[in-house]
């Protein structure tokens, strides 16, 4: 699970701190973390002298206290006299020190809740240090530190200096004393399959992150009829004129919101011969980009959106909040800003899914019916619960897909297509869709799980676990085709059961029990916090 972390800023040398404080479950029992933090990753293992053939989940929280992540570990070994379960948790964030424990309840009898460990980031100097203790010189630098290039006023990096300083250092920052940076893909080539290697780009409007794995040159360079060699990146990170900081105001205004984070222009694009130029393509990958804030924002009422200039109109995106800055993450370019809602609905009052409906209304997630009307308890169609998921993931409507019943007149047709193309629906062997048609809780489920694969958030759920996962609910015999799926939901956290023993896969699922599996959905794919 990936989840975000502060990365390490320039001419800064802080050694690696644990503190690590073990509580036991069982009297005098082994439990509790070997962790190390470190240029945004969690790495180590989870222990305990109790085996359980259920593997634990391990939970991250900031320091007020608010859920950033989750991994399922997996079994490693039994050394000195306990199992051990290792996990590894990836992202880019803003989060000095995380708060790790083991899972809440029994489901794991060897570590639970009471086992806690806080964990500091590791930060290397740009000088090449990699923390523990005081030797002298020698040695050349750490890969996992950074180094820092200031880009002068023409807005150019020398391709040598790029592939040297990527030689050495895992991350290289560029600051910028303008809007704009021209890189030279010669200076990356060499690093492009290598997932640790980040070039991060910053001024005073924003940081644009970009892990150059994630970098798609063969492509670029395509269209653009050059080679990788020849390819010239121009990367932007422009404030907003007058004109546009106006309309994102009236968007925000017309959804009864106020703007926090004015919006900034994150753009990349490739130039080839003759100044032609065409916007880089990330796939399926989520980069991130952090806004600086003027206070510090509650993450319930505060979400990160992408200004669409053609509609004026302003759409969710995945946003974590750790004090005054907001890591939006996405895998195309935009304008981007944060903004503030404070959103209900009559008929939730008290209603047992009232937090998590307000949430995903602020963050521009789901609708009400009306202004004032939810009606959480209406079944939901196929359509509705795509359109959902598409905005939870971040995606563009697109299209109209290849669904028979679905024409490009159809409100339904733009987030049916996005959703078909990234593969988190499926057809009718008859060629269609059934848009109209109530979605039950196993095609909910199974739609859910698709979006986890496709934010890299699912966990595995081999043969053996999903039996063991189903076992309980009395009715699992009644799963027509998605009993992996419906498994994998169980064990990522996102369903619970109807009742204790009851999961009710062909039952027609809620507007409630929808918002509730896309807000847990979201948080495991550490898209909210």
């Amino acid at each position: 699970m990936k989840f975000s972390v502060l990365q390490k800023t320039a001419q800064t040398t802080v050694l690696m701190m644990l503190l690590s404080i073990l509580m036991p479950v069982l009297a005098f029992a082994a439990n509790g973390f070997t962790v190390t933090f470190n240029n945004g990753t969690v790495t180590g293992s989870v222990y305990s002298d109790v085996y359980s053939e259920v593997a634990p989940s391990v939970y991250a929280y900031d320091a007020n206290g608010n859920q950033i992540g989750v991994a399922t570990a997996t079994y490693s070994v039994y050394a000195d006299g306990v199992y051990k379960y290792n996990f590894t948790v990836t992202g880019l964030g803003v989060y000095d020190k995380i708060r790790l424990h083991g899972p809440v309840g029994t489901k794991f009898t060897g570590v639970n809740e009471a086992v806690y460990q806080t964990v500091y980031q590791t930060y290397d100097s740009d000088e090449g240090s990699s923390g523990g203790g005081g030797g002298g010189g020698g040695g050349g630098p750490s890969t996992n530190a950074s180094e820092t290039i200031s880009v002068g006023t023409d807005g150019t990096v020398n391709a040598e200096q790029l592939k040297n300083s990527f030689e050495k250092y895992d991350t290289v920052i560029l600051t910028l004393s303008g809007d704009t940076v021209t890189i030279p893909a010669q200076g990356l080539e060499t690093f492009l399959s290598n997932d640790k290697k980040v070039l991060k780009i910053s001024n005073d409007n924003g940081t644009y992150v970009l892990p150059l794995s994630a970098l798609r040159l063969s492509d670029l360079a395509s269209k653009l009829s050059t080679t990788v060699t020849d390819l010239k990146l121009k990367a932007t990170i422009q404030a907003a004129d007058e004109a546009t900081a106006a309309a994102v105001s009236e968007a925000a205004q017309a959804l009864g919101g106020t703007v926090l984070a004015k919006p900034v222009d994150f753009n990349l694009v490739g130039i080839g011969k003759d100044d032609e130029t065409a916007a880089h393509d990330f796939g399926s990958t989520y980069v991130s980009r952090t806004l600086p804030l003027a206070d510090e924002a509650k993450s319930f009422e505060s979400t990160g959106v992408r200004y669409d200039p053609s509609t004026k109109k302003l759409s969710f995106v995945p946003t974590v909040f750790s004090g005054k800055e907001a890591v939006l993450k996405r895998n195309g370019n935009s304008w981007y800003a944060v903004v503030k809602l404070n959103k209900s609905f009559t008929d939730i009052s008290g209603h047992w899914a009232q937090t998590n409906i307000e949430l995903l209304a602020n963050k521009l997630v789901v609708d009400g019916v009306t202004d004032t009307s939810f009606q959480p308890e209406r079944s939901i169609t196929r359509a509705e619960f795509a359109a959902l998921v598409v905005r939870a993931l971040g995606l563009e409507p697109s299209g109209s897909g290849t669904f028979k019943d679905v024409s490009a007149s159809d409100w339904f047709a733009g987030v049916v297509g996005a959703a078909a193309s990234a593969k988190l629906v499926d057809g009718y062997e008859d060629g269609t869709f059934r848009p109209n048609a109530t979605i039950n809780r196993e095609e909910l489920a199974a739609m859910v799980v698709r979006a986890l694969d496709y934010a890299k958030a699912k966990p595995s759920v081999n043969a053996d676990q999903q039996q063991a996962l189903l076992a309980k609910f009395k009715d699992s015999g009644s799963i027509v085709w998605a009993k992996q799926e419906l498994a994998t939901a169980i064990e990522a956290g996102i369903i619970d059961g109807m009742t204790e023993d009851e999961l009710g896969a062909r039952s027609d699922a809620t507007r409630a029990q929808s918002a509730t599996m896309l807000k847990r959905l979201l948080e495991r794919a550490n898209f909210i916090n």
